[in-house]
Order: structure tokens, then C-alpha cells, then sequence
């Protein structure tokens, strides 16, 4: 399975509930520690990945409305 970063956040919180709104719609995702920011006063750093093929649907999901 080939996984894509959509997001990088430099909250893990940020990313994990982003994970559970994809979650909300069946898109299998994952989050993985991508920085040392925690040591450094800044928090734990995050990516989010989901599946190549579900690549746009979750980027039109987690994006703001339009006004």
C-alpha cells in the first residue's frame, strides 16, 4: 500500500483529529512522529499520510469551506 503525506502539523493533536474526521468516512490514514519539536519547547510534530488513491478526497475533506 502506498501512503502519501497530506499534512504536517506541529501538534500531533492537530493530526490525530484530522485522522478521526477521515475516520468519520472510511479513509484509512496514519500518523507518524516526524520531529524532535517536543524537546525543544514546541511540540510533538506530525504527518498525516492516507492512501495514494484516496489522496484527494481527504485533502477536499479537511480543507476550509469556501465562502
Amino acid at each position: 500500500m502506498s501512503w502519501i503525506t497530506i499534512r504536517t502539523t506541529s501538534a500531533r493533536w492537530e493530526a490525530e483529529l484530522m485522522q478521526q474526521i477521515l475516520s468519520a468516512y472510511d479513509i484509512p490514514s496514519r500518523v507518524l512522529d516526524i520531529g524532535l519539536g517536543i524537546y525543544c519547547g514546541q511540540g510533538s510534530q506530525a504527518a498525516l499520510q492516507v492512501r495514494r488513491q484516496d489522496q484527494w478526497t481527504a485533502l477536499l475533506l479537511l480543507s476550509s469551506p469556501e465562502e
